[in-house]
């Protein structure tokens, strides 16, 4: 059974305390910020009652208002490099009414208003069966064929759970398939949220399939140049003067 939905809600989570790339969500691609590719993709889908970015940097404030987006801002101890999403989810969320909310996180520029739409017709098709939808991909380098090093020695990351040949000694193309997440969306019932154990995505969540460049992620600094050298970014502009 579908569950009458009236509304859903997009966020963007844009702190700017990142590790492994800073400022990497406001930085140029292609005479953009990164960010405003995740906004203007959210606006163009024509889905939801707003487009939210939850930031504690004002850079990236001013920014994504400039593109069109509502700023919440984000509780410094939400934007730690270690702090679990469902902290400034729960912060975004708090006296909303949506039934369902959408993550649209601003480092995937190549996920469009159509993958944002597909993903949304999939979700409401798997109605109550499912808590939530996430992006996934086939992975590149089988976790079967992973190690952990302990000493001297090592262990594999996923063992064979029935009796035969290790994995990590069989051919790829006979091991099971599986699945990557990766970053380019996320969608859930706000009913996720409720009780004592709140998460983002419940218990039952289902898969959603990316196609091409949708799932690629703006990690590193050598990124943005792959970024700039594929085909398929959306031609933007500012909504605000």
């Amino acid at each position: 059974m579908t569950p009458q939905v009236s509304s859903v809600v997009a966020l963007v989570p844009a702190k700017a305390t990142s590790l492994r790339l800073p400022g990497k969500n406001i930085s140029p691609l292609d005479g953009h910020p990164l960010i405003a590719y995740t906004i203007s993709s959210a606006r163009e889908a024509d889905l939801f009652t707003e487009v939210v970015v939850s930031t504690e940097d004002p850079e990236t404030a001013e920014i994504s208002e400039r593109y069109g987006a509502t700023v919440v801002e984000r509780p410094t101890e939400t934007a730690d490099p270690m702090s679990p999403d469902i902290e400034w989810l729960l912060h975004a969320m708090n006296g909303r009414g949506e039934d369902a909310f959408a993550i649209l996180r601003p480092t995937s520029p190549f996920r469009s208003a159509a993958t944002i739409r597909r993903a949304w017709e999939r979700f409401l098709e798997l109605g109550d069966r499912a808590d939530s939808i996430r992006a996934v991909e086939p992975v590149r380098q089988h976790p079967g064929k992973m190690w952990l090093v302990e000493g001297d020695l090592m262990r594999p990351v996923m063992g064979r759970p029935d009796p035969g040949t290790p994995w990590h000694s069989m051919q790829t193309q006979s091991l099971p398939q599986v699945w990557a997440q990766n970053s380019s969306l996320e969608i859930a019932w706000s009913r996720v949220l409720e009780g004592e154990s709140p998460t983002i995505s419940g218990e039952r969540v289902a898969p959603f399939f990316t196609e091409g460049a949708e799932g690629f992620s703006i990690d590193y600094p050598e990124d943005f140049e792959r970024a700039a050298q594929m085909a398929g970014l959306p031609r933007l502009r500012e909504v605000v003067p």
